[in-house]
């Protein structure tokens, strides 16, 4: 094809590979492309964004400039940015949900919601939740995470996540890793900032996250619950009635019994109880032995009270608290003992789902 005969079509034919970083979608899907100009080699492309601040304009350059210059004919790819009006932004979100602006998101767009919850703090429930999530992921499903607990976020840290969310009109837009979306007070706030709110503002905040972020149909939404049986909680059940809870203990008894005011939190307001996960059931020592460092039994006399299975036991591994720490959960890249628990206890928690349907 020579520089005179490219035409239109087959320049869009080419970004329809090219998706906004944000959003996930082809640009040319989303009417994103404005103009486009061929003159002796050069194509000129202008891309509508939904705000002009986009910190991702240097990733449009890279995509479209590589899906363009293979095409025969192409010398040079320029690219200019104008920012939609607010009529534009609302045909996009249309596009995105398939409703108009004031009647988005009266569901949470999963098919699968599960609060991981627990009666104390420190038992490991943001653990649990981002090594879910990983392994959920490798298992082949469409994963998100909310981080509601607001006073103690911890999510964004553990998945190594920094970037702000994107706001296009009444929408959010989740930030992404590994293929996972998240949304967390922890994106809005820095990390040592007190949160200083009453009832009123954390049931809207996590209303918000569950009825106006664009979650684009996962199969799996999983919400990390602060610790205890507050607001939070409640206004959660009242947004998704159809939501899973899966409850987080530790192996001392104490500690499975604080976990059952949780559990029976669940029937009152609408939860259905999954099952329960053990953390930090025992350490391996370096001669194979196992010692029960925090006691032993708690998850499975809990479990034995709620009449629910136990799914697995997660073992004491520094690599555990270390993945966290540098933003690599375990079962995102490991093969230790525990990243094969969390596998377990996924694989479990996908028979029991398939059937009780």
């Amino acid at each position: 094809m020579s520089k005179n005969t490219i035409d239109d079509n087959t320049i869009l034919e080419a970004l329809q590979s090219v998706n906004d970083p944000e959003i996930g979608r082809s640009i040319v899907d989303l009417g994103m492309v404005n103009k486009i100009n061929r003159k002796n080699g050069t194509v000129k492309i202008e891309i509508k964004l939904t705000i002009m601040g986009c910190p991702l304009k240097h990733r449009f350059e890279e995509d479209v400039t590589a899906a363009l210059m293979p095409l025969e004919g192409v010398d040079k790819v320029e690219l200019s940015f104008i920012a939609m009006k607010p009529q534009e932004r609302a045909n996009l979100t249309k596009k995105m949900t398939g409703r108009a602006t004031s009647e988005m998101f009266d569901k949470t767009k999963a098919k699968h919601v599960i609060g991981i919850a627990s009666g104390k703090g420190g038992v490991g429930k943001s653990t649990v939740t981002v090594n879910l999530a990983y392994a959920l992921k490798d298992a082949g499903y469409r994963v998100g995470i909310i981080d509601a607990d607001v006073y103690g976020f911890s999510v964004p840290r553990m998945m190594g996540a920094s970037e702000l969310p994107t706001v296009i009109d009444d929408a959010m837009i989740p930030v992404t890793k590994d293929d996972i979306k998240i949304m967390s007070m922890g994106f809005f706030i820095n990390e040592d900032q007190a949160v200083l709110w009453r009832g009123p503002m954390l049931h809207k905040t996590v209303v918000q996250f569950l009825t106006q972020v664009y979650w684009d149909n996962l199969d799996f939404l999983l919400i990390d619950l602060p610790p205890g049986t507050g607001d939070i909680t409640l206004s959660i059940a009242q947004t998704v009635p159809d939501a899973h809870m899966l409850v987080v203990t530790t192996p001392q008894p104490a500690a499975s019994g604080v976990a059952q005011r949780v559990a029976e939190l669940s029937k009152k307001a609408n939860f259905k109880l999954l099952g329960v996960v053990e953390n930090m059931s025992y350490f391996t020592a370096p001669d194979g032995s196992r010692q029960n460092i925090f006691g032993e039994g708690g998850g499975r006399l809990l479990s034995t009270k709620l009449d629910q299975p136990l799914f697995g036991q997660i073992p004491l591994e520094t690599k555990v608290r270390e993945g966290g720490d540098m933003g690599q959960p375990i079962s995102s890249n490991g093969d230790s003992e525990a990243a094969k628990s969390f596998k377990e206890i996924t694989e479990k928690i996908l028979e029991k789902l398939k059937n009780n349907k």
